[in-house]
């Protein structure tokens, strides 16, 4: 599993010119679920996202977590594109929807996020913060 996570100070989805979630200051986590993945993994993804130390303390360090900041959350499969030959990248190891959408659903609901549409053409809008972002990856044991 994959979690690109960046800290925003806002944050939309919009799917055929809605929106259908926003968020404030807080954490936008694109999520990548591979075909191998399972709830344990997820899990630990998940926490691991909601412990990170990305906001900056009265020190000005990052040493604040996530506190009462919000999360959302984008399902993500092109996370796991494989460039390594051709120009199209291969989608192989990227979970099918059966397999993606409940760990996906399972991460939001674990951390607290609003979400985007599963396997919808959505726009992502955000208002980077920093910039801030980092990755966090797990593979299933």
């Amino acid at each position: 599993m994959r979690a690109l996570v960046q800290r925003v100070s806002s944050a939309a989805v919009h799917v055929d010119g809605r929106e259908v979630s926003s968020i404030g200051p807080g954490l936008l986590v694109l999520l990548g679920v591979a075909r191998d993945d399972d709830e344990a993994t997820c899990d630990w993804v998940a926490d691991k996202v909601a412990s990170l130390r990305l906001f900056a303390g009265a020190d000005g360090r990052m040493d604040e977590p996530l506190g009462e900041r919000q999360v959302l959350c984008v399902s993500q499969f092109t996370l796991y594109g494989d460039t390594r030959r051709g120009t199209r990248p291969s989608w192989s190891r990227a979970a099918p929807g059966p397999i993606a959408e409940p760990l996906y659903e399972r991460f939001c609901t674990r951390i607290g996020a609003a979400r985007g549409v599963f396997g919808a053409d959505m726009t992502v809008l955000s208002a980077g913060d920093g910039p801030v972002t980092v990755m966090v990856e797990r593979e299933s044991s």
